[in-house]
């Protein structure tokens, strides 16, 4: 009796048996290949299960550290799996004092007074058999620089060693007062360790901001001091509203030599006010970097990919910024790595470090956790390289050539709005340079790609110029027939001089709207106003 075996089950093995060499390789690399994807996406999965769950002391919950602090945790949580939660606090003291003993992992802090707060929290912590420190503060990047901002009522008050016997509105806490002393120490405003200056914080231990600037609105306060970033909305409103006036804090690189984080630094003439300006002219001013700082104990990768995500992603972390805050969004901007040698102290955080210097490490440093899965693809590719090299080569000139031909077309007026062509070339741009990272164009294709985005762009700027030039041509001709109106009725003998008033006012409310609408520029509408006053004057004397 014969038997015979199953054909399905001789299936495979007949097949892989009778496949040459060459093939036999593709299979099996592509089964090791399987393999390393499946045990990326078990990892994958495994820590998306294990969210690192970070908190951030970021200050007083109106400053620009703590708003900047919010938007920073809503782009992290959106581009990974990381969770943050920002809580609000009395400052630089306060949030070095919660990371260092354990209750918050990320903090804001004023780079000046970083070494000294370390030195303080640590002295209490050796005098206390309940306390310990649990770990130290790093640096992780640089958000913005924060000026020295002193705002005064009384004119008589031209300098800072003027404030002799004054009174000021400021918290006797944290970081703002720590920078006081340190500027009214160098002016010799501090004897026996005391200054020789009535600081209102000292008078209560509930004493903030807030009612620093309640005593500054009600006179009860001569000065205020900040540390706050140029146009603060609160130093603004006292200079806008209130009759404040700022002082100049000179001799910055003097103090540097005893506290190296002092920066030099300027406050625009107007910064605060446009007319009259204030200030009145440029102002010196002692800056320092507002730095987020991460425990050291925090895993490196962590700190790694929020650097990267901070840096990467600064357009949608200002646009995270409430409306109400637009003054904080400008700040996005400035944010950038902390310097090696910075007068705080404290080292940068090995994960920022391995950000900021991610092009140094070796091929195998940088990839150690896939390299596994990356031989395996070698294997694969060392079989079908000459084919896929061309194809590759092709795919990428195809792409190119579609960015190249979308730029061109992109300088056709009739396809749309001037300034909808604008953002689809911008992103165009960002495409092709994604792409150019991703290595899904090559280099030379996304030069010449380069090319035709510049001159389209130049296109699209010699566009908006003349549309410009236009409109301001338009703005002008509109102006001059509001000002040949006032100038007619000026002339006009018949009409009483009640009504002329009633036609010039009802001319100037047009004008208004026009200026509301854009119909008409600011220069042309203060050009029109002169004329306006000019013709209220003569039939005044009608």
């Amino acid at each position: 009796m014969s038997t015979s075996k199953n054909p399905r089950l001789l299936g495979f093995p007949s097949f892989f048996e009778n496949l040459d060499p060459q093939s036999k390789l593709v299979f099996i690399s592509l089964g090791f290949a399987s393999v390393g994807l499946v045990l990326f996406i078990i990892w994958n999965i495994i820590v998306r299960l294990t969210s690192p769950q970070l908190t951030l002391a970021a200050g007083d919950p109106e400053g620009e550290s703590y708003i900047i602090s919010e938007a920073i945790q809503k782009v992290v949580q959106k581009k990974s799996n990381i969770k943050i939660k920002v809580i609000a606090t009395g400052g630089t003291t306060q949030n070095l004092e919660m990371l260092q003993t354990g209750k918050a992992e990320l903090v804001t802090a004023q780079a000046d007074v970083i070494g000294q707060e370390m030195d303080l929290i640590e002295s209490r912590q050796s005098q206390s058999a309940t306390s310990q420190i649990k770990t130290s503060p790093r640096a992780v990047a640089v958000l913005y620089q924060d000026l020295f901002q002193l705002v005064v009522r009384d004119p008589n008050i031209k300098e800072f060693e003027q404030l002799r016997g004054k009174t000021i509105a400021l918290p006797a806490k944290g970081g703002q007062y720590k920078s006081f002393l340190k500027i009214a120490e160098h002016y010799g405003l501090v004897k026996q360790n005391k200054p020789d200056v009535i600081i209102l914080g000292l008078q209560s231990n509930y004493y903030d901001d807030r009612q620093a600037e309640e005593d500054f609105k009600s006179k009860r306060a001569d000065a205020l001091f900040r540390v706050r970033a140029l146009g603060n909305l609160g130093i603004a409103k006292l200079v806008q509203d209130q009759d404040g006036r700022l002082l100049a804090i000179s001799q910055a690189q003097a103090m540097k030599i005893k506290y190296p984080a002092f920066e030099n630094a300027k406050i625009p003439q107007g910064a605060y006010r446009g007319n009259p300006p204030m200030p009145l002219t440029e102002l010196d001013t002692v800056a320092i970097d507002r730095l987020l700082v991460a425990s050291e104990n925090i895993d490196d990768n962590v700190i790694r990919e929020i650097t990267r995500i901070i840096f990467e992603n600064r357009q949608e972390i200002a646009d995270a910024i409430a409306e109400n805050h637009a003054e904080v969004k400008p700040l996005v901007a400035s944010i950038k790595r902390p310097r090696d040698n910075d007068g705080t102290g404290i080292p940068i955080h090995p994960g920022a470090i391995g950000f900021y210097e991610r092009d140094k490490p070796s091929f195998v440093q940088e990839n150690a956790d896939f390299l596994a899965l990356i031989l395996t693809i070698i294997l694969l590719v060392a079989s079908w390289f000459q084919q896929l090299k061309l194809w590759v080569e092709r795919s990428k000139k195809d792409k190119a050539d579609d960015y190249i031909n979308t730029a061109i077309k992109l300088m056709d007026k009739g396809i749309g709005k001037l300034e909808d062509r604008q953002k689809q070339l911008d992103h165009t741009f960002k495409n092709a340079a994604e792409a150019l990272i991703a290595e899904r164009i090559s280099q030379e294709s996304f030069r010449t790609f380069n090319e035709a985005y510049k001159t389209t762009r130049e296109a699209i700027e010699r566009e908006k110029e003349i549309s410009y030039q236009e409109i301001e041509q338009k703005q002008r001709e509109i102006s001059a027939e509001y000002i040949k109106a006032v100038v007619a009725l000026l002339q006009d003998k018949t009409i009483s001089k009640h009504l002329l008033q009633r036609k010039l006012d009802q001319i100037l409310e047009q004008v208004a709207s026009d200026l509301i609408a854009e119909h008409i520029s600011q220069e042309s509408y203060r050009t029109f106003v002169e004329a306006y006053k000019i013709t209220r004057d003569a039939i005044e004397q009608k």
